[in-house]
């Protein structure tokens, strides 16, 4: 499991401790987590989730009448590095 997997994981294990129901789902170039959230959910819940969800790279809110509320957040994968293919060092 890539490092953003691992994190993403951590952040929907602590999630969960907080008493939300979080799923996680691999993407190309990130790992997201998302919660539902409660209408009534207490002041030091959100102060915890908040706390949680702000590790990862990036984090928000979406509400809409329809659905609800979901908290998301996303941790970046790594990107690859690569040498310079084409310099000197290069051999056909």
């Amino acid at each position: 499991m890539p490092a953003s997997g691992v994190s993403a994981a951590a952040i929907a294990a602590r999630l969960s401790a907080v008493g939300l129901s979080a799923r996680v789902e691999e993407h190309d170039r990130y790992t997201s987590v998302e919660a539902e959230l409660p209408e009534s959910l207490s002041a030091e819940s959100w102060r915890e989730a908040l706390e949680v969800v702000a590790e990862a790279n990036r984090f928000g809110l979406v509400a809409t009448s329809l659905n609800g509320r979901t908290l998301w957040a996303v941790v970046r994968k790594a990107v690859p590095t690569t040498g310079d293919v084409g310099g000197p060092s290069h051999q056909r």
